[in-house]
């Protein structure tokens, strides 16, 4: 067997074998609908998904000939498909199962975020574009050092690195932990369901650069919508309608409000409005996944048009995912007897894909729950990749290498950066606090703050300094871990024997809503001060 076939045969082998899983306690009084977990037939159409976005990377890989070419699509790509690429780059299977978990098991305020659309659109689309878009780099973090010197870049580049490394171990863990859920599998397999999610990404990723991913995540995007209406069609036709859309709150929700200050309350309507704004205008304008795409189109109108479509499929993804969890918690309010005790909101979504579809449509719901998976590890895969290349080989190296030696490179880096992902999914033990969505906001909310003051900092605030936009920065990322892990900084000091914060402030625990709105503002003000005082100690040096 040569080399470049193995991805193939441990995929297939993988999917084939997993497929054989047993189902879990409860399944057979699902036995009037499909009953015992997936059939030979889902495992096939799984291994057919796989093997389908390995050879779409195999074919793009010929043409990889640049930097130019691998990273940013030779700035010719088109705009709806960067859009829609966007927007299922920073969507994951975290995302695909946290929000009908959520909206099923606490309540539907969370999708009044896409109210925040018109807000970071106009910030996005009219401040931050236009100004990104004057340097047509490759890594956002060369824009740094053009702005603040080459620290600057280099904290971003290191934050950034943190940020992916991090999201893309613990989305892998977290979707092998679904599969093994949905497969009927032990803990011991955590490792070998992780190596199928990570390796095929990363398979096609590493040999098709941008444009593969942009094209697959084009796919991906289609199936996991299908995927998830699939879900919603089947309970449709077997309630005999569409009895199953609530008229009414539900007993089982949370109270979420309007509008509350108390940090206490977990999800109000405005703090996820103001949470949502924060949220994507430090990703667009800090998070290399996002800003090498405004660089692989033509001009600012192009790069404007694609946040737009990115906007729209988030519309249209959180309604299918809301339909979801509206008719799953119709049909389990109808059919209470088909869901066995013990299973959580987070886990009534993929039980129901398991157990309760037809064979065959299990295994096109489950390709969809791989592409959300997907999605995230190959673009992060491919702009962790160009951050390494661009910002420490191409910036400390001292003899140039050629084109097609740079693309060869980044083709293996790739590829390592990939296996150090999946290896760190494997090893990771779950400590964050809460349901699917919070591990989600908790983790990721940690960094994109603090990067994006980076550049607001450096770009659009004239008097800052080097060592104030740091200082900022660090500022935004302690506020930030702060505000996530208050719960677990309570604990530990109420363990030592002090006093514990929440008798010292009312504070519990910090919503995970207020990370952005508390930690951005926070890194603000401490780069603005710092940086005028730097300025006020550097002139007094050069007057004496």
């Amino acid at each position: 067997m040569s080399l470049r076939n193995l991805p193939l045969s441990i995929v297939t082998a993988a999917t084939f074998s997993l497929a054989q899983g047993q189902a879990p306690a409860g399944a057979g009084a699902a036995a009037d609908f499909a009953g015992s977990g997936l059939h030979w037939i889902d495992g096939l159409i799984i291994a057919a998904y796989a093997l389908g976005m390995i050879s779409l990377g195999w074919y793009y890989r010929r043409r990889q000939k640049s930097l130019d070419e691998y990273f940013v699509g030779n700035r010719t790509m088109n705009p709806g498909l960067i859009g829609v690429s966007m927007f299922v780059t920073l969507f994951s299977t975290i995302s695909f199962l946290a929000t009908p978990g959520e909206v099923y098991g606490k309540g539907p305020a969370l999708l009044t975020s896409s109210l925040s659309i018109p807000f970071y659109y106009l910030i996005v689309g009219y401040l931050i574009v236009p100004a990104y878009m004057r340097f047509r780099l490759i890594s956002a973090y060369e824009l740094l050092e053009q702005k603040k010197g080459l620290s600057v870049r280099l904290v971003g580049a290191v934050l950034f690195i943190m940020l992916r490394l991090t999201w893309m171990s613990l989305l892998i863990h977290l979707s092998a932990q679904a599969m093994l859920l949905m497969l009927g599998l032990d803990q011991d397999h955590l490792p070998y369901v992780a190596l199928v999610i990570g390796a095929v990404a990363i398979t096609y990723a590493s040999f098709g650069g941008l444009r593969a991913v942009v094209i697959t995540d084009f796919l991906q995007f289609c199936l996991l919508c299908g995927g998830a209406l699939l879900v919603v069609i089947t309970v449709t036709v077997r309630l005999g309608g569409f009895g199953w859309f609530p008229t009414e709150w539900s007993p089982a929700w949370d109270t979420q409000p309007l509008f509350s200050l108390d940090p206490n309350v977990r999800v109000t309507v405005f703090w996820s409005i103001v949470s949502g704004t924060l949220w994507w205008v430090c990703t667009a304008g800090g998070d290399q996944t996002a800003v090498q795409r405004f660089m692989s189109v033509q001009d600012v109108k192009a790069a404007r048009r694609s946040f737009l479509l990115n906007s729209g499929a988030g519309i249209l993804v959180n309604l299918i995912l809301a339909l979801v969890a509206f008719s799953l918690l119709g049909f389990f309010e109808a059919r209470p007897e088909l869901l066995p005790a013990g299973v959580d909101a987070d886990r009534v979504f993929p039980y129901y894909i398991v157990h309760l579809l037809p064979i065959g449509i299990s295994g096109l719901v489950i390709s969809g729950l791989f592409a959300a998976a997907m999605s995230s590890v190959d673009s992060g895969v491919n702009s962790l990749t160009a951050v390494v290349v661009t910002d420490f080989v191409g910036r400390f190296r001292r003899r140039a290498l050629s084109e097609i030696a740079r693309v060869r490179l980044s083709q293996a880096l790739a590829l390592v950066i990939g296996l150090v992902v999946v290896l760190g999914s494997s090893f990771l033990v779950g400590n964050v606090p809460g349901n699917f969505l919070e591990i989600a906001q908790r983790t990721l909310h940690l960094y994109v703050g603090s990067i994006f003051l980076l550049f607001l900092l450096s770009v659009f605030v004239p008097f800052s300094t080097a060592t104030g936009t740091i200082a900022g920065a660090l500022s935004s990322l302690l506020a930030a871990a702060t505000v996530a892990y208050w719960g677990a900084l309570n604990q530990m000091i109420q363990d030592l024997g002090w006093i514990p914060l929440s008798e010292r402030t009312g504070i519990v625990d910090f919503s995970f809503q207020w990370i952005l709105p508390v930690s951005v503002p926070v890194g603000f003000v401490a780069g603005c001060l710092v940086s005028l005082v730097h300025r006020s100690i550097r002139k007094e040096e050069r007057e004496e």
